[in-house]
């Protein structure tokens, strides 16, 4: 995932709403969310390179999302893939915290990420670039290509946005939900962050939703996890930025 926008254990219906996309590559190969033939109990879209995922659910109400952390100069030749963290979370059973101490360890085995995990109980943040496992307080959250809640032009628009709908509303509405992140307004100029890949490709990179000549959003997620434990999970994928398809799931 590039925008992952949460609210957390703080809405009457929910324990957990979350609007995110992914943005990648148009060519790169990848699955539609399904439920895996190979881990029937996870429910995710899968990349279909290193067989990982960037953003799931099992039947049991785990979940995990990653994103990558932005460095153009760092170098990621021989490290692992970070959709394997997804993955071996959504397959495992250990607590999101137990997890997260495991996976400190072996932090520098991959290039910069951000990490959720969580399961009916508890949800946790970990960056590999700040090295502390955090406990994810109650309310509303953003997570782009830095840290959590790094105050990013789209993150802070996403979180305020999403923030304002779920507080108003006790039955959220999918719909809304990808309206919020389907914004591809270009951040202007003043308001741009830097992170060392020059200043057009930062506004090409400003909006929620990309749509780049090869790259953008291939897909966005809505999930609902009620205090019942009901699951709603719900993906739109995209063809070169335009509506391909839509497939909902309810656990």
């Amino acid at each position: 995932m590039c925008l992952i926008n949460f609210h957390y254990d703080d809405h009457p219906t929910y324990k957990l709403i979350v609007a995110a996309n992914r943005d990648e590559f148009y060519e790169r190969p990848t699955a539609s969310a399904e439920y895996w033939t190979d881990q029937p109990n996870i429910l995710a879209g899968r990349d279909l390179v290193h067989m990982g995922t960037w953003f799931g659910v099992t039947k049991l109400g785990r979940f995990a999302a990653v994103t990558n952390y932005r460095n153009p100069r760092e170098v990621s030749v021989d490290k692992k893939t970070r959709g394997d963290i997804v993955t071996d979370f959504l397959a495992g059973n250990v607590s999101p915290k137990v997890f997260l101490e495991k996976l400190k360890e072996r932090k520098d085995d991959y290039a910069g990420f951000n990490i959720l995990v969580g399961d009916v109980d508890s949800l946790f943040y970990f960056s590999n670039k700040q090295a502390e496992i955090l406990e994810v307080s109650a309310g509303t959250h953003g997570l782009s290509n830095q840290l959590l809640n790094t105050a990013w032009p789209k993150v802070v628009q996403g979180r305020t946005k999403l923030r304002d709908y779920v507080m108003a509303n006790a039955i959220i509405d999918t719909d809304v939900l990808f309206d919020i992140i389907s914004d591809t307004e270009v951040v202007s100029d003043p308001l741009l962050p830097n992170t060392g890949v020059g200043l057009d490709l930062e506004r090409q990179l400003s909006p929620l939703f990309i749509k780049m000549p090869t790259y953008g959003t291939r897909s966005s997620t809505a999930l609902l996890v009620g205090h019942d434990q009901s699951i709603t999970f719900v993906e739109r994928t995209f063809i070169n930025g335009e509506f391909a398809d839509e497939r909902k799931f309810f656990i």
